[in-house]
């Protein structure tokens, strides 16, 4: 196991070991095998032709050029129970008995999971920095991922390629 691959793992567990609202767990975190980012990549392309957005081909080309891939996505989950109207509604019982809509992701979604889903990717994104591996969180990777079915569980996912060089991929594009 190479660097890149050590740090992946750490990252993973760092996702996976991070604080949750209510202590609940409703995070799927992955780290996607090589044959898994090229599947990724194609249906990045594939976005960016079908749908004319050429992000998802830039992003694509920093994947195809990464060592690794972190995917971290937040499962269905219940409003949390605080009637906080952060989601649009009420209260978390309106919230738990609205049908689910689809687009990139499948929403509506609870603010405090989606502030998990962040405090994670954070803390596996700190991870990477301090152990010097460029990285860069990016939703298109997620949504490919997803309309691929590699998180399978997940209503919304972010992915986090890796990678060493002499300067980094993913910010000066």
């Amino acid at each position: 196991m190479d660097g890149v691959e050590i740090v992946a793992e750490l990252m993973r567990s760092t996702a996976m070991t991070a604080p949750k609202a209510a202590g609940q767990d409703y995070l799927e975190v992955k780290v996607a095998s090589s044959d898994e980012i090229s599947k990724i990549v194609d249906e990045m392309f594939r976005i960016a032709k079908d749908r004319n957005i050429p992000g998802f081909e830039r992003d694509g080309n920093n994947l195809m050029a990464s060592q690794s891939l972190v995917l971290v996505g937040i499962k269905k989950h219940p409003g949390i129970g605080l009637d906080c109207t952060s989601c649009g509604f009420e209260s978390c019982r309106a919230f738990n008995e609205v049908s689910r809509t689809q687009g990139d992701f499948e929403g509506p979604n609870c603010m405090l999971r989606l502030l998990d889903l962040g405090i994670a990717l954070g803390s596996a994104a700190k991870t990477a920095q301090i152990h010097n591996i460029d990285n860069r969180i990016m939703y298109r990777v997620g949504v490919a991922a997803r309309n691929i079915g590699l998180m399978p569980e997940s209503l919304v996912v972010m992915g986090i390629p890796l990678s060493v060089s002499s300067k980094s991929i993913y910010f000066d594009r």
